[in-house]
């Protein structure tokens, strides 16, 4: 009886928790802190931005959202590969941050689309 209870109580607890927005706060802490990282060192840093990023993957990006999350993470990849080091006086920090974001979003990337090509091959 007690057992049916608990049950029924962390499964009404699961239910009332706002996965979206525990997304879109890890989304918003991980972008900051991958730009702090930018200027000051941060231990154990990737490890981080990496559990961040799956996070926001399994949690922040609606199916609807798809289509222009994968579009935007493309685009950041191909940015934060240029190479921005050169730039005169803000160059290196501006590079810092943007392999910072690479390093954040590419696991969500990675989720995002793991989960669309799953739902492809479930309406197959």
């Amino acid at each position: 009886m007690v057992k049916k209870e608990l049950k029924e109580t962390a499964t009404s607890a699961l239910q009332t928790v706002q996965w979206h927005k525990i997304g879109h706060w890890i989304f918003l802490i991980g972008i900051l802190v991958a730009i702090v990282a930018g200027f000051v060192a941060v231990p154990y840093l990737a490890i981080m931005l990496i559990v961040a990023g799956l996070v926001v993957g399994l949690l922040n990006i609606t199916a609807g959202e798809v289509h222009e999350f994968l579009t935007a993470s493309i685009a950041l990849l191909l940015v934060g590969a240029a190479g921005l080091g050169a730039v005169a006086l803000v160059g290196a920090a501006v590079e810092s941050i943007l392999k910072n974001l690479v390093v954040f979003v590419a696991p969500a990337a990675l989720v995002v689309a793991l989960k669309s090509i799953w739902t492809l091959a479930k309406a197959a």
